[in-house]
C-alpha cells in the first residue's frame, strides 16, 4: 500500500497517522501519550547498555549497545505479536504538531522477519537516537500481515527522553573496549622454566579478569598448560600444571566461581610449533584459556 501523505493531530499527547491511496484503508495507531511516556536505561554495565521505552498495547522499542573493539548500537523492535511472514517497514522522522513547519522525512527500511523481533544496524539506530535527541519522533509503517487493508503505524515518543538518553551514551562511554569474543579462546605465552607470563600476556590475562569480573553468565572456564620440550618429561607435567594453576588463582582472585574453572597440564604434549628454536619453543611454552557460556546469554553481535 502506498503511502501519500503525512497528517499531524493537534496537542502534546496527538496521534500521527498516515493518509492512504485506498479509501477503504485504515490506520492502527500505537504510540505512548505524554503522561505515559517512559524512558529507561535497563542495563547499565561495563558490558551491556540498554534504552527502553515502553509503546502501549504494542511492545517495546530498544537500543542497545555491548562491550566490543568497535562500537555497536542497535534498534530492536519488541512486538507482542511477532510478524507471521517476512515484510518490510517504512521508517520516518516525523515533527511534533507545534513545529508545523518541518515536513515528514523518510529515513530508511526496517526488515521484518518471520516470528522474530525485528532490528536495525548501526547506522540506522544511531541516526533514530540523535532524531529523538532533536525532539523528533520517529514513526514506523507497515502493512498487518493478518489484514492488507489496514496500516500500522508506531510512534516512538520524545517525551521524556533527554535525561534517560544522557545517561544511556555515559553507559556506552563506558564499555570495555573488548567483548566476549575477544577473550573466550586466550592464549598466554610464558618465560622459560617459569610460571613468568610475557609482558603481552599479562596484558591478556588482566583484560581476561576484567571482562569475567563483570559477565554473570560464565559457564565453564577451561585453563590448559603446556611446555616446550627442554628438561624432563616430569618436569615438564608439574610445570604446566602450575602455570595453569596460576592462573586458575588469578581468576578465582578476580571474583569467578572455582567451580566454573577446570585445569589440565599437558606438559610438553601438543605442541603447536617445533621445537628446533627459540621462536617455536615460545610458542610452545603456554596457557589456553578458553570460555563458554550459555548460547542464549549473547549479547549483540557486531555491526
Amino acid at each position: 500500500m502506498h503511502i501519500r501523505t503525512l497528517l499531524l493531530a493537534v496537542g502534546v499527547s496527538t496521534c500521527l497517522w498516515f493518509s492512504v491511496a485506498d479509501a477503504k484503508a485504515a490506520a492502527r495507531s500505537y504510540g505512548a501519550v505524554m503522561e505515559r511516556s517512559e524512558w529507561r536505561v535497563s542495563e547499565y554495565s561495563p558490558l551491556q547498555c540498554t534504552l527502553e521505552h515502553d509503546i502501549p498495547r504494542y511492545g517495546q522499542v530498544r537500543f542497545e549497545s555491548e562491550a566490543s573493539r568497535e562500537l555497536n548500537m542497535r534498534v530492536v523492535l519488541g512486538m507482542r505479536r511477532l510478524p507471521d511472514t517476512y515484510s518490510e517497514a517504512q521508517v520516518y522522522s516525523v515533527a511534533p504538531s507545534w513545529r508545523t513547519t518541518e515536513a515528514p522525512r523518510k529515513l530508511g527500511t526496517l526488515p521484518l522477519y518471520r516470528q522474530y523481533e525485528s532490528e536495525l544496524g548501526k547506522e540506522m539506530s544511531w541516526v533514530l537516537l540523535t532524531e529523538l535527541e532533536k525532539g523528533m519522533m520517529p514513526l514506523i509503517s507497515y502493512a498487518d500481515w493478518h489484514n492488507q487493508v489496514d496500516q500500522v503505524q508506531v510512534r516512538i515518543s520524545a517525551i521524556n527522553f533527554q535525561q534517560r538518553y544522557d545517561d544511556f551514551m555515559d553507559c556506552v562511554s563506558g564499555l570495555l573496549p573488548f567483548g566476549f569474543d575477544d577473550i573466550s579462546f586466550t592464549v598466554l605465552n610464558y618465560h622459560e622454566k617459569s610460571t613468568e607470563l610475557t609482558n603481552s600476556s599479562k596484558r591478556k590475562l588482566l583484560r581476561v579478569g576484567e571482562y569475567l569480573s563483570h559477565d554473570q553468565n560464565i559457564e565453564l572456564v577451561l585453563v590448559a598448560g603446556y611446555t616446550d620440550a627442554y628438561g624432563s618429561y616430569d618436569e615438564n607435567q608439574t610445570l604446566s600444571v602450575a602455570r595453569a594453576q596460576e592462573v586458575k588463582d588469578f581468576l578465582v582472585e578476580r571474583g569467578l566461581d572455582e567451580s566454573k574453572i577446570s585445569i589440565q597440564g599437558h606438559g610438553e604434549m601438543r605442541h603447536s610449533a617445533g621445537n628446533e628454536n627459540e621462536l617455536e619453543r615460545s610458542q610452545n611454552r603456554r596457557v589456553v584459556v578458553q570460555i563458554s557460556r550459555p548460547f542464549d546469554q549473547g549479547l549483540l553481535s557486531s555491526r
